[in-house]
């Protein structure tokens, strides 16, 4: 039974009908019991279970959110960046399909963070969740909230990564090592006061539960930010692909 709706779902989903391999696979938990649908969902490829959590978040539920295994859903999510798409597309999508899954229970987020803290693309896949509020995480390493000054418009604003320059990243490499500023730096809120189903929440859970997940990916920002400021530094070329020349060099070029 299983391995004729595995074979008819992933049909569905290489024909493009997304929808319909969902309504496919509700109907089992619907006829056999959500855990039936669960041991469906653990033996599809990871592909073709991304393929179905794409096309539904927080804002469109789907019973394949609700019931796919932390383990299932890491495995799935993981093949996200293999997508290619703009940032403007994928940061988006990253985050409403893992905050679907993540913020579904209490205890959903932890079981998530856990999963993702095994596979070494999972640091990377969080600095890529983050990607839009680097600067509140590592207010959140370093001071114990998100933002030194409080502001509420600021601290819901998206952050770029351009924003930052080489001052400030040099500022949060001087002193204590990262992993003993972290440990030193008290958290003053609690999950309620950011229990957002989003980041915010998120990041707390990781600060207070996976403090060496979180030390790494506080590390995989930091290179990031770096990254980003020396290329900023980098001169512009007059036209693509022609290097561009000194003074002197335009002298006797001409």
């Amino acid at each position: 039974m299983s391995e004729l709706v595995i074979k008819q779902t992933h049909a569905l989903i290489q024909a493009g009908e997304i929808a319909e391999a969902e309504a496919n696979l509700a109907v089992i938990a619907e006829q056999e019991g959500d855990h039936a649908l669960v041991a469906v969902l653990d033996e599809m490829a990871p592909k073709d279970v991304l393929a179905v959590m794409r096309e539904f978040d927080a804002s469109k539920e789907s019973v394949i959110n609700l019931l796919v295994s932390p383990e299932q859903f890491v495995q799935a999510i993981l093949l996200e960046r293999q997508y290619g798409e703009p940032l403007e597309k994928y940061v988006p999508r990253l985050r409403n399909t893992m905050n679907a899954v993540m913020h579904r229970t209490g205890p959903s987020c932890a079981e998530v963070l856990e999963c993702l803290a095994e596979h070494d693309e999972g640091v990377r896949l969080l600095a890529d969740y983050f990607i839009d509020h680097y600067d509140s995480l590592l207010a959140l390493a370093f001071h114990g909230v998100f933002e030194q000054e409080i502001d509420a418009e600021k601290a819901f604003a998206p952050k770029s990564a351009a924003t930052w320059d080489a001052e400030r990243v040099d500022e949060l490499d001087q002193g204590l090592e990262i992993g003993d500023a972290v440990e030193m730096a008290r958290v003053r809120m609690s999950r309620s006061e950011v229990a957002d189903g989003d980041w915010m929440e998120t990041a707390w859970v990781l600060r207070h539960e996976f403090q060496d997940t979180f030390e790494l990916l506080i590390i995989e920002i930091q290179d990031r930010l770096q990254r980003a400021a020396e290329a900023a530094r980098l001169p512009a070329e007059t036209e693509p692909g022609v290097p561009r020349l000194e003074e002197d060099d335009e002298e006797s070029a001409i």
